[in-house]
């Protein structure tokens, strides 16, 4: 394999949503898909390996996610942190020079903001894509700080490992808002609906 095809992505979804109100994992998108499982189709083309990150209790199928491998964050309530920490626990032994860390309800990504970021990836690089200068998702992290993404706690999630690595850090302006939308709230839905169908006649 070429350096770039070993490159794995780690999908966060064992996070409550509480302030959506309900599973928004669940939230049926106009194709018939859940908008997780959108967003793992988006992402899955574009990377050696893919591993979803769901609570202990999630039924898979119901979450139309039972064709991709699961790893159980057993300390999803604990915070974010420590999800991403079961999920770099998971995957350390695994050939790869770095994983990407997406999150579940970002269905809307392009397949070039993929390609671009991809290009840059390196084991010892934390690559991030940024529209009109924002930094959004996914972020690419080198097999470097693997070990620190594994010791993650509390809520924060990745940032605290990209702030001490500012030199490691390299921004991608890419022509893609996709990066910067999920869907926290209900409201944010019909926006990010509209985007995918956009996104799916390209």
């Amino acid at each position: 394999m070429s350096d770039k095809s070993r490159v794995l992505a780690v999908v966060l979804a064992a996070g409550r949503g509480r302030r959506f109100g309900r599973d928004k994992r669940r939230e049926p998108l106009d194709d018939g898909k859940t908008l997780l499982r959108a967003t793992l189709d988006r992402v899955s083309p574009h990377f050696a390996q893919v591993r979803v990150l769901l609570r202990p209790e999630d039924d898979a199928g119901a979450l139309q996610v039972d064709s991709y491998p699961v790893v159980r964050s057993a300390n999803a309530d604990r915070g974010m942190g420590f999800s991403i920490a079961d999920g770099f626990v998971a995957i350390r032994d695994m050939e790869a020079i770095a994983a990407a860390v997406l999150l579940g309800d970002m269905p809307c990504i392009e397949p070039e903001t993929f390609r671009a970021l991809l290009e840059h990836a390196s084991a010892d690089r934390i690559v991030r894509p940024e529209f009109h200068g924002r930094a959004g998702h996914p972020v690419i992290f080198g097999r470097t700080f693997w070990g620190e993404l594994a010791g993650l706690e509390g809520e924060e999630g990745a940032r605290s490992v990209i702030h001490r690595h500012p030199d490691a850090c390299m921004h991608i302006e890419v022509d893609d808002p996709g990066v910067l939308m999920d869907a926290d709230r209900p409201e944010d839905l019909e926006a990010l609906r509209t985007r995918y169908r956009i996104i799916g006649r390209l």
